[in-house]
């Protein structure tokens, strides 16, 4: 069944259409958030569950592990079995899974309602972003649309510690996770009344074995980063062996897609140079993101000595700066080019990079917290203009396929900027650390304190006053170098990034512009604003 809205006729979007977008970005909200929201909980179900570090990692990592995994397939199988019965599917799981996980009695029932939450949560993304292309076929409209959704995807992952560390002051961990239950109740009675139901008029059969192979490569990618990431003082063959295997099954997955009639990633969007182009960057900026906040956060905790709760609200201006970012964007668009606004969105970027490069190692809270804020904010066009692009860039039957390697990409991108920035400030801190020891420390304390900030604390308390005062400040100023280099290296990048999209869009923009007329086939247009230079190639 095709989409029976009346916006797909290229007319306006209605009253039901706006009220359908409330609906489709409350989901969105809740799987973003529940990405951070465990984080502040974990000391209290660990003392309730008694979990071992073992269980601790599967209870934080499952969820992400699954989301990502199953993105591809996900947005697939809405295509063909129908986005909003997907999203309905997956919501009414979540709603499920989340009730056990508020209640789970032992790690492992816990482990399991998030890996539950996990399969149910890439049913979302996906099938939402799909189903706003079937409901706002005016450019403008559908641009203010992805920007609305994109602000609760990006400002979600932002605000879940926020909100996690909020609800632990008044009641028990287990109520971060019933927050996605009225919302799955509303998603659910609001779907059928205000969604279009959509799917590909003459979808084939999923193939099942591409499924298999696209987890056996996304899985054990992550993983090996993650392990990597966390291997600077130990044996990294793990983290390779995953890394190496998931690549090889990786390579098995592109030749077997390259052969099917109907596959389950049709790989020939990435022809399109403005489609993967801002995959690439939206890729790398993530990666950015996704490591300078992980030492941002760091650094409000063990530098600055902010209690979780404290630094959870002080990374609230980074939300903030992600929905600013995001709906200013549909309004720039109608005075501005896309790739102007891409570039210049990556330009002001740098200058939050700037100014974590130079953060000192005492009183720089609100350096830091600007310094993240106005990263956020810059990263808004490309998320935005990114996501609508790709998804327009498709045929109306392949929109939740191509959503979903929008949100892959974001998610890798996440994970792989946290182990190379990570691992980055790990060795800027182990090595100054060694080199300027402290002097009379016992050598066991001295290696305890040259592995990290934490056991820098550690070592201190056994030593006396002059020596430990002494030593923490040697440790904030190493972790602290840590975090400045890691800017810099994510400065490189967004400069980067900004001078190679300017010249691929705007040659594109060049190629469009001077293509006869009647040449140019009719795609889906891209974006936030009714721009021909960053439509798909015909």
């Amino acid at each position: 069944m095709q989409d029976a809205n009346p916006a797909a006729t290229g007319q306006k979007a209605g009253r039901r259409e706006w009220i359908g977008l409330a609906v489709l970005a409350l989901p969105t909200l809740l799987m973003a958030l529940d990405i951070g929201a465990l984080f502040l909980a974990l000391p209290h179900l660990t003392a309730d569950l008694g979990t071992t570090s073992t269980q601790q990692l599967w209870i934080t990592d499952i969820y992400g592990f699954l989301l990502a995994g199953l993105l591809i397939t996900m947005g697939s199988l809405g295509d063909r079995i129908g986005r909003r019965k997907l999203l309905l599917i997956g919501g009414a799981a979540f709603g499920v899974a989340s009730v056990v996980a508020a209640y789970a009695p032992t790690a492992e029932t816990l482990i399991a309602a998030r890996a539950l939450l996990g399969i149910a949560g890439a049913t979302l993304g996906p099938s939402t972003l799909a189903l706003i292309t079937n409901m706002f076929r005016d450019a403008r409209e559908r641009g203010v649309a992805i920007a609305l959704w994109m602000t609760c995807m990006m400002g979600g992952a932002s605000l879940g510690p926020v909100l996690g560390g909020v609800m632990l002051e008044y009641f028990w961990w287990g109520s971060v996770f019933l927050l996605g239950v009225p919302v799955m109740l509303l998603l659910l009675v609001m779907g059928p009344l205000l969604l279009p139901e959509y799917r590909a008029p003459q979808a084939g059969r999923i193939d099942l074995f591409s499924v298999v192979l696209s987890l056996g490569a996304i899985l054990p990618i992550i993983y090996g980063i993650k392990q990597l990431a966390t291997s600077f003082d130990s044996s990294p063959v793990e983290g390779l062996v995953a890394l190496v295997a998931g690549l090889a099954i990786g390579t098995v997955f592109v030749r077997r897609q390259l052969r099917l009639e109907d596959p389950l990633l049709d790989l020939r969007l990435f022809r399109n140079s403005s489609v993967s182009t801002v995959l690439g960057a939206g890729l790398l900026t993530s990666a950015s993101m996704g490591g300078i906040g992980m030492l941002s956060s760091q650094y409000l905790q063990t530098v600055l000595g902010l209690s979780p709760a404290q630094s959870a609200l002080w990374y609230a201006p980074m939300g903030i700066g992600t929905a600013v970012g995001s709906l200013l964007t549909p309004v720039l668009t109608r005075r501005i080019r896309q790739s102007t606004l891409i570039v210049g969105g990556l330009v002001f970027s740098l200058s939050g990079f700037v100014l974590l490069a130079l953060a000192p190692s005492a009183g720089g809270l609100v350096q830091v917290v600007i310094g993240i804020t106005v990263i956020a904010v810059g990263s808004g066009p490309l998320f935005v203009l990114g996501a609508g692009l790709v998804v327009g860039s498709v045929e109306p039957e392949k929109a939740g396929s191509a959503a979903s390697i929008s949100e892959t990409c974001s998610t890798f991108g996440s994970t792989f900027g946290i182990a190379v920035l990570g691992t980055i400030g790990a060795a800027v801190y182990g090595t100054q650390m060694r080199d300027s020891m402290v002097e009379g420390i016992p050598a066991d304390a001295a290696e305890t304190a040259s592995q990290t900030v934490a056991g820098a604390a550690l070592a201190a308390e056994g030593l006396p006053g002059a020596q430990a005062a002494e030593l923490l400040r040697s440790a904030h100023e190493a972790f602290t170098n840590g975090l400045n280099t890691s800017a810099v290296v994510s400065g490189l990048i967004a400069v980067t990034l900004a001078i190679l999209t300017a010249r691929i869009l705007r040659r594109k923009e060049a190629a469009t512009a001077n293509r006869p007329a009647g040449q140019e086939a009719a795609p889906q247009e891209a974006g936030a604003a009714d721009e021909e230079p960053l439509k798909a190639d015909g």
